[in-house]
């Protein structure tokens, strides 16, 4: 280079120097960068949280039908049976419990029991409720030293019918 492009170049280059808010765009870009990676975290946590849930009304659904017909014997036999199954919140629960031991854990449910409300309101119907804990990936380990998880409960309800 030329001695008068170099003496131009360093006068332009210490002007930039000597500017108040040079470095500025990095702490911008960092969090930029912050952001996104909350926006993808957050993402990833609450559509794993959705997929858990339909896994644990996928299994509810299966054990309310299995506990639909689950005949309580003592109650069908004395009282015989006319339109439907007569089931108790015994044997609803008996039977979902049943259901769900058979069941492997699906992928994103780390732990899973039927939680109070289980049973037959009207001696009809089955209604399950199943509480499980959800898998997050990348923020399991997080939430776990927080002190917490992500507990989802769903309820499924089925009806046998005599016809």
């Amino acid at each position: 280079m030329t001695p008068r492009i170099t003496c131009w170049f360093r006068a332009r280059v210490g002007w930039l120097a000597s500017e108040p808010e040079r470095g500025q765009i990095s702490v911008l870009i960092i969090g930029m960068c912050a952001i996104a990676l909350t926006l993808v975290l957050g993402g990833i946590g609450v559509t794993a949280a959705q997929i858990a849930r339909i896994h644990l009304m996928d299994a509810a659904d299966a054990a309310a039908l299995d506990a639909s017909d689950a005949l309580a014997e003592r109650p069908a036999y004395l009282g015989g049976v006319s339109d439907g199954v007569r089931i108790s919140d015994a044997s609803v629960r008996e039977e979902a419990a049943s259901s769900l031991a058979g069941q492997p854990l699906p992928k994103g449910v780390s732990a899973w029991s039927l939680a109070p409300g289980t049973g037959s309101p009207d001696g009809r119907t089955a209604v399950v409720r199943l509480q499980g804990q959800a898998t997050i990936p990348l923020l399991s380990p997080v939430l776990r030293a927080l002190g917490g998880g992500i507990t989802i409960t769903v309820e499924s309800r089925a009806r046998s019918q005599i016809e």
